[in-house]
């Protein structure tokens, strides 16, 4: 039966009269309990027990009113709390099946009705609606003994009408289907009594009929058979054993007929509970009493235990509330003489605050949007303790702190709602501590935590840090250089967090603005498109737009001031004097008579850079006549430093040099020709001689160097070849001729000048050639013959160590033991005090040895003449007279062999310091003439 709605008012008949009085009542009671139904306003079925998984129980999308029978668009789902749900939803179906095999007597016990009731949330309609099902009962346990075997001891004296009691069966059915009788099986001493007690309890008694006989029978098998009423109907045997005992005539009595003990719940096991006592009027072993139980419930046995001897009842285990709250068993006591006496213990169990409240969250709607509106539902919670009273009830709170409060909605349960709008920029996510705390004492409480985000939406736009900006570029900068990079912070997340970047549309100087800068859309990085001038462009004002990407996207903007900064990149100008536009020149005019500080000009220069690139300083380069002239420091004004004389030439050359201060410092310079003459007319006849060089000879002139440079090379060059082959063919047939017995050999006198002799005399002998464009003659110089190291004379060198003796000829060994050489000629030596260096300080060999071979001497001042003369016949006139090619006097061709200085004055000997100085000279009584002699003489020649 389901009913949707309370009862609203029905008037109710009165039966007639013609109806029996048993008919009425049967009306009255239905209708009764049909109003009683429609006025709880619930949605009530039933369902029988042990029905299969997926069994339907009613048609839930219909009786809620749902417009769709699928519960999944509805959101309906079961929210109720419980150890195991006995009930689901068929999501497509929209009914209500049961989710496994239900057991009424698990669930309900003995229960009259079982009821079981739960909870169905529909989401979208934020309401939760409660369900009662009736699990009804079927007949699917059987009546059952506590033991199988049963054995009563009756002595042989018992008197006929005696009562026994039997073990009574337990059916966990109710109603027609639970326990209806008992049977005896068939015999001739014994019958069967069934009792019914105040609670309709059916209790056997086995009831003696004929007095008993131990020597005619010393033990009786019964069978007690219990069964149902169910259809079919159930039944359970025991097998009763009845021994006959002798006489014992007194059975155990109780002190009580009931024992009642309440506990609380939290005793520890082994705690005892009471003591049962029962005494025995026999004597002997008649009178010792036996204790036991006799009817427990097969889950409570094992929570308790009794001493047999003492009649103590304590706990084996520990006891829950929870579980269960009252405890009924019965105790029997026997004698030896199998006399029993029976009591009843109920134990009542007090409830203990030991449950904590336990919060479930049933549903929670996570992310929420910050523009949700208030009193939005966030999530349902359901509270429960599994305590009783006080300690069951429970309070649920929330800080005060956050935008969130807690309402009560049915049964246990609380919706969690917003009460002011949120923003997730503060907050983004919220822990929301839920506190449930029971009315107990001591009171015992929980938490939960709930996680709660809060999604974004597109409500704060890109700021910058600052309200504007100002970057510094030099000029001259790279194209593509990053100049500056701005930034700007959206507090907002995700897509409406990325910021672009972009510049405002604008011209400078007739161009557009993106022609000059540019900016990253993603890093907010500016570049240079271009090399900027400082002197055509000093600053740029800039607008970047910072803008995110939500929707609809927001943006905010501010001001760049990019300024140009100056570098030194260009040179002074000189404006005056300014350069002649014809081949003339400009000339200022200084008269003789003027006096010392008198102001000749001023040089006026310019820089287009600014600042300190821009301050110039004038100072006075070259001058022909210096001491004459002087330039102000920073006014450029050229002014005379002493009175001029008769002496100083007409024409000054000054060349001014104009440098600004910046790093690094760039520099013009400028010639002026100062004229100093008393008259005008004076000034323009001598500045009539005054011309330009002209440059038309030379190339010729330079072609004609190159000519004569390289036939003296090639003429050098095969004296050079034919030298060593003449040197190596003299020392080799000298070996052959002179045989030496010495370990160390020295080499011959003619042997000396090898290869590294034609190098000293080439490197004595070099040209030096000197060009310039401007002039109107080349020069080409050869420089004079060194005399400051001269040769000494033979007879003043007699020294007895060789230059050479220190080389080893260790490859030589061989040959100089089978060929004996002569002593080197010790004619040509040099002291210590002779060498070049400082003092001659130099160290090295002691002696040196020079040929002293008239034929090696002949021959090379025969090759220098013959160089000499060739020169002389070219044509160039460069630096003297015509055919000396630029050679002095004394190289002319008129020159004879006395006047060639000695070829040896200039070779060195390799591997020393020295050179060697003529000991012809010496041996002519001639002291060698000095360096600074020759060079005088050669000095005045050149200038007759």
């Amino acid at each position: 039966m389901k009913i949707l709605s309370g009862f609203h008012g029905e008037r109710v008949m009165a039966a007639p009269n013609n109806y029996g009085g048993r008919g009425e009542l049967v009306l009255l009671c239905a209708l009764l309990g049909t109003l009683w139904e429609m006025g709880r306003g619930q949605i009530h079925y039933s369902v029988p027990e042990e029905s299969d998984k997926g069994s339907f129980v009613g048609n839930i999308s219909k009786d809620l009113g749902l417009e769709s029978q699928d519960l999944g668009k509805h959101g309906v789902r079961i929210v109720s709390r419980g150890r195991t749900q006995l009930f689901a939803l068929n999501q497509r179906g929209g009914s209500l099946v049961t989710a496994g095999r239900i057991d009424r007597e698990e669930l309900c016990a003995q229960s009259t009705r079982c009821l079981v009731n739960i909870n169905i949330l529909v989401e979208d309609r934020g309401k939760l609606f409660g369900i009662e099902i009736e699990v009804t009962d079927i007949n699917d346990n059987n009546p059952k003994f506590q033991a199988e075997n049963l054995e009563i001891k009756i002595n042989e004296i018992a008197v006929p009408g005696t009562r026994y009691p039997l073990p009574e069966a337990v059916d966990p059915d109710v109603g027609l289907n639970s326990l209806q009788s008992y049977q005896l099986s068939p015999n001739h001493h014994f019958s069967l009594d069934v009792q019914t007690g105040e609670d309709g309890t059916i209790n056997p008694e086995l009831v003696l009929d004929h007095a008993l006989d131990r020597e005619e029978e010393a033990a009786h098998h019964l069978v007690l058979i219990a069964s149902d009423g169910g259809e079919p109907p159930r039944s359970s045997t025991v097998h009763i054993k009845v021994t006959v005992l002798d006489v014992n005539d007194n059975a155990p009595v109780f002190a009580q007929p009931i024992y009642r003990v309440t506990v609380p719940e939290n005793v520890p096991p082994g705690t005892l509970l009471l003591t049962v006592r029962a005494s025995d009027l026999d004597e002997g072993a008649n009178g010792e009493v036996a204790y036991k139980f006799w009817k427990i419930n097969e889950k409570q046995s094992p929570l308790f235990q009794l001493n047999e001897n003492t009649g103590e009842i304590s706990t084996a285990k520990s006891l829950d509330y929870e579980e269960c709250t009252f405890y009924e068993m019965e105790i029997h006591a026997e004698d030896v003489g199998a006399l029993m006496g029976k009591t009843k213990v109920l134990i009542s169990v007090e409830d203990i605050n030991d449950n904590r409240p336990e919060v479930t969250v049933t549903s929670l709607f996570s992310p929420v949007l910050e523009n949700t509106l208030p009193g939005t539902v966030i999530a349902f919670l359901n509270v429960h303790d599994r305590d009783s009273g006080k300690n069951g009830q429970v309070v649920c709170y929330i800080p005060d702190n956050l935008p969130f409060q807690l309402e009560k909605s049915i049964d246990n349960y609380y919706k969690l709602v917003t009460w002011k709008y949120l923003d997730r920029e503060k907050t983004s996510m919220y822990n929301i501590t839920v506190m449930a705390s029971d009315l107990g004492t001591p009171p015992l409480s929980t938490e939960t935590h709930i996680i709660l985000q809060v999604a974004d939406t597109n409500d704060s736009p890109p700021t910058f840090s600052h309200a504007s900006y100002s970057a510094y570029i030099p000029e001259n900068n790279l194209r593509g250089a990053s100049i500056f990079s701005v930034t700007a912070h959206d507090p907002d997340s995700g897509k409406n967090a990325q910021v672009t970047y972009s510049l405002m549309e604008n011209t400078t100087m007739g161009a557009p603005l993106s022609s000059y800068v540019s900016i990253n859309s993603d890093t907010g990085v500016l570049y240079a498109l271009r090399s900027f001038d400082y002197e055509q462009i000093r600053d740029l004002q800039l607008l970047v737009i910072a803008r995110d990407n939500g929707d609809p996207p927001l943006s905010s903007n501010v001001s760049l001031s990019l300024f140009i900064l100056d570098q030194n990149d260009n040179t002074p100008e000189i404006l005056y004097p300014s350069l002649p536009t014809d081949s003339s020149t400009g000339v200022e005019l200084a008269p003789r008579s003027a006096e010392p500080g008198y102001l000749v000009t001023k040089v006026v220069a310019v820089d287009r850079d600014s600042g300190q690139n821009a301050w110039l300083s004038y100072r006075l380069l070259k001058a022909s006549e210096p001491g004459l002239f002087m330039v102000g420091l920073h006014t450029g004004e050229v002014r005379t430093v002493r009175a001029l004389m008769d002496r100083d030439a007409l024409k000054q050359s000054l060349v001014i040099v104009v440098q600004d201060h910046g790093q690094p410092p760039l520099s013009a310079t400028v010639t002026l020709t100062v004229a100093v003459a008393d008259s005008i007319p004076d000034v323009l006849a001598d500045l009539g001689n005054i011309k330009n060089p002209t440059n038309s000879d030379d190339s010729d002139l330079t072609l004609y160097l190159v000519v004569a440079v390289a036939i003296v090379s090639c003429v050098f060059l095969a004296f050079v070849v034919v030298l060593l082959v003449l040197r190596l063919w003299r020392w080799h047939k000298s070996s052959l001729l002179q045989p030496s017995g010495r370990a160390l050999v020295s080499l011959p006198a003619s042997s000396f000048v090898g290869m590294e002799g034609v190098q000293a005399f080439l490197q004595t002998y070099s040209h030096e050639v000197s060009l310039t464009a401007d002039s109107g003659k080349s020069h080409l110089i050869f420089p004079q013959p060194n005399y400051a190291d001269t040769l000494i004379s033979q007879e003043s060198c007699e020294k007895n160590n060789s230059l050479l003796t220190s080389i080893d000829f260790h490859e030589g060994k061989d040959e100089a033991a089978s060929v004996q050489q002569a002593p080197p000629n010790t004619d040509w030596r040099f002291s210590q005090a002779q060498r070049p260096g400082t003092s001659g300080s130099q160290n090295g060999d002691e002696t040196g040895t020079w040929p002293n071979n008239q034929f090696d001497t002949e021959m090379l001042q025969a090759m220098i003449l013959a160089s000499a003369s060739e020169a002389a016949d070219g044509s160039s006139t460069l630096g003297g007279g015509a055919g000396t090619m630029g050679l002095s006097a004394r190289y002319g061709p008129q020159f004879t062999l006395q006047h060639v200085p000695d070829y040896r004055q200039n070779v060195y000997i390799p591997g020393s310091n020295a050179t060697l100085t003529n000991a012809a000279g010496k041996r002519d009584g001639k002291a060698p003439a000095s360096s600074n002699g020759n060079k005088k003489k050669s000095g005045k020649k050149e200038k007759k």
